[in-house]
């Protein structure tokens, strides 16, 4: 009878998929300090609101502050990585930082999901994806929208980091189909106080639109010093300024401002047909039951995605092996990657080996400020 009942509890282990027993862990690494905290806030306060559960086993999110600083990111990294065993990685919430911990990720062969868009391509690293839009996506609606006003030139100013980088290569990849010329581009620093220099050389290049290539609250300077220097012609900034704090600091220099974002800051407004609609509003539901009517905003929805594909990938992994193992971590690198009509707030994603963010053209809104608030572009 003894002999029987192992045989019975064997086959019983063997026909059930790997169980936590301890939680699945989560390093979550975002900026809620320092020049892009007012981006970092929102990506951290989502984790306050999502389910504490992963493919319905128990999770444990471990939040660091990475201060907006690229050194200290990869040290959280390391950290959570190698003394707290974390299974998967989550930010960081700057391009500069996420790609640091990219390296780190791919070095320790654990998963990440960069909350923040980043150039690298899976063959260079395949541990490492990423939830917001590719530039393309985002630039290509703004494109669009200047051919069908006519613009045939553009100047730009940007970050002088990778994300600056990042929305130029954007800007020169889709504007040569459109017929559009780039005339000048600047750069600027996050902490900068001052962009006269810059914006009067733009002036002097007599562009018929100026593309800017900030995030955050720093993303306002160049609109409100172009303003006041008297530019009249029609600015379009990215999708790292979709925020009330970017609107609050600008003020009324933002207004007719266009940018691109996600669908879950018009979701009122998308066809019942639409799949993200319902995620959308799910999403603002419980984030605006927490923090306030008015306060959704793109950057914790990213969040919100980052979870919804964790969630995924944790419950096909748990079918392979058990959490806090190096064979665990590789099964969620292989569930991410075959991520499959995934619907989340800001796109569907359906990811593969030479695509790790997996989003279309469903994936982009334009969007212009109206009023002190954002409004969808008919």
């Amino acid at each position: 009878m003894k002999m029987k009942k192992q045989l019975f509890a064997m086959a019983l282990a063997a026909a059930i998929p790997f169980s936590a027993g301890a939680a699945v862990k989560v390093g979550v690494i975002v900026g809620a300090t320092g020049p892009g905290a007012s981006l970092g806030i929102p990506y951290k306060n989502t984790f306050s609101v999502v389910p504490q559960t992963l493919g319905g086993e128990p999770a444990q999110f471990i939040i660091v502050d990475d201060a907006t600083d690229t050194t200290t990111a990869v040290k959280l990294a390391r950290k959570l990585i190698e003394e707290d065993k974390v299974d998967l990685i989550i930010g960081s919430t700057s391009v500069p930082s996420a790609i640091a911990v990219a390296e780190v990720a791919s070095e320790l062969k654990t998963p990440q999901i960069s909350l923040s868009p980043t150039p690298i391509k899976p063959q260079d690293n395949p541990w490492s994806y990423a939830v917001p839009q590719p530039i393309n996506i985002m630039m290509g609606a703004q494109v669009e929208n200047m051919k069908q006003h006519g613009i045939k030139t553009v100047g730009y100013l940007g970050f002088a980091d990778s994300w600056g980088e990042l929305v130029l290569s954007g800007l020169k990849a889709t504007i040569p189909d459109a017929g559009i010329k780039l005339v000048a581009e600047e750069r600027y620093g996050r902490v900068d106080t001052s962009v006269s220099g810059q914006v009067l050389k733009l002036i002097a290049a007599k562009p018929d639109a100026v593309v800017l290539g900030g995030s955050g609250t720093p993303g306002a300077l160049p609109q409100v010093t172009l303003r006041e220097r008297g530019y009249k012609g029609p600015i379009y900034h990215n999708h790292g300024v979709i925020n009330k704090d970017f609107l609050r600091v600008g003020g009324k220099a933002l207004e007719d401002a266009y940018a691109p974002t996600g669908p879950v800051m018009v979701a009122e407004q998308l066809p019942d047909s639409n799949p993200i609609k319902k995620v959308a509003l799910e999403f603002t539901k419980a984030y605006e039951g927490k923090y306030g009517e008015g306060t959704r905003n793109a950057f914790a929805a990213y969040s919100w995605d980052a979870y919804l594909l964790a969630d995924n990938a944790v419950k096909g992994a748990l079918q392979k092996a058990k959490p806090g193992t190096p064979e665990f971590r590789s099964a969620v690198r292989e569930a991410l990657e075959n991520s499959k009509e995934v619907v989340g707030t800001h796109g569907v994603y359906n990811m593969s080996p030479t695509d790790h963010t997996g989003l279309d053209k469903r994936a982009a809104a334009l969007v212009q400020v109206k009023d002190g608030n954002w409004k969808l572009v008919e």
